[in-house]
């Protein structure tokens, strides 16, 4: 028998439980799907593309424009994309703006350096840096800067849910500055991540481990949070959204936590780009509860 490592799981177990692609069988057809659906977006909707928002080539943004009122402001939707923090760029998840845009909601795609290029902590800090720009920046495009609202799914659920733990006073910007956020299957605890294969290119020092921890952090969220997991994803996955929920649920911060039943993980980041499903409209529910 396997010794185990954390919890119950072996090895071999916790490494495959972070192997998203090899739990399902159809992973490769779901993400091939992805880019079609995020052109088909660039060209359903107006949008300013490859807006610099900090110092690095890779700080970029793209802001897709809801129709909205004459004389009004949007709410802003921040998305931070997934990819076991070593994959993909903005483009290929625009699609995501078919979900919030029909909502008169402005859909902000954010892109980052990725892992090995920079440490996680200066991915967190580029996530900041961007939501800092977005703030700063609002009414240029039309948004509220009071009404700015995050998303992320997977990886990019992790980096999303530390920026609520952001000080953002410290910034020179209002402590509330994030309204709510959801999130959707995503890793919270980083302590079964470093024991994984996934340590080979996830590189923190001990210490580091909680304070990228969002789990670890709950303590200081200050919005309302949807949770979303699919059926289909590793138990790892769901045991991580789980305990996140309850541990935001113990600060009265958790809105809504919802199985989305019959997907899997790669599915499930379909999900934020279908208006009328169950993920969008639980994210719709929870801005409607922070403003």
């Amino acid at each position: 028998m396997s010794t185990p490592i954390f919890l119950h799981y072996s090895k071999d177990e916790l490494d495959r439980n972070f192997d998203q692609r090899g739990w399902i069988d159809n992973a490769d057809e779901v993400i091939a799907r992805y880019a079609p659906r995020a052109a088909a977006a660039r060209t359903r909707w107006a949008h300013l593309s490859d807006v610099s928002y900090g110092p690095s080539a890779d700080e970029r943004l793209d802001v897709f424009k809801a129709a909205q009122p004459a004389g009004a402001l949007a709410p802003i939707q921040v998305f931070v994309h997934g990819g076991r923090w070593v994959n993909f760029t903005k483009e290929d998840y625009s699609f995501v703006a078919d979900g919030f845009c029909p909502a008169g909601i402005h859909t902000v795609m954010l892109n980052f350096t990725k892992l090995p290029t920079v440490r996680m902590p200066e991915m967190v800090e580029q996530i900041r840096r961007g939501i800092d720009w977005v703030w700063r920046n609002a009414e240029s495009f039309g948004g509220d800067c009071a009404q700015i609202h995050v998303s992320g799914h997977s990886s990019g659920a992790h980096l999303a849910a530390l920026c609520l733990t952001t000080d953002w006073a410290a910034r020179g910007l209002p402590s509330d500055l994030i309204r709510s956020a959801a999130f959707a299957s995503g890793p919270y605890d980083m302590d079964p991540v470093m024991l994984s294969a996934r340590s080979a290119y996830v590189k923190l020092e001990p210490a580091e481990v909680p304070q990228y921890s969002p789990q670890a952090q709950v303590a200081k969220v200050r919005c309302p949070v949807a949770l979303a997991r699919a059926q289909y994803d590793t138990d790892e996955f769901r045991r991580q959204s789980s305990a996140y929920a309850d541990g935001l649920r113990a600060t009265g911060h958790l809105a809504d936590f919802r199985d989305l039943a019959g997907i899997n993980h790669f599915e499930i980041m379909e999900a934020f780009g279908d208006h009328e499903g169950a993920l969008v409209q639980m994210a719709l529910a929870v801005m409607a509860k922070g403003r």
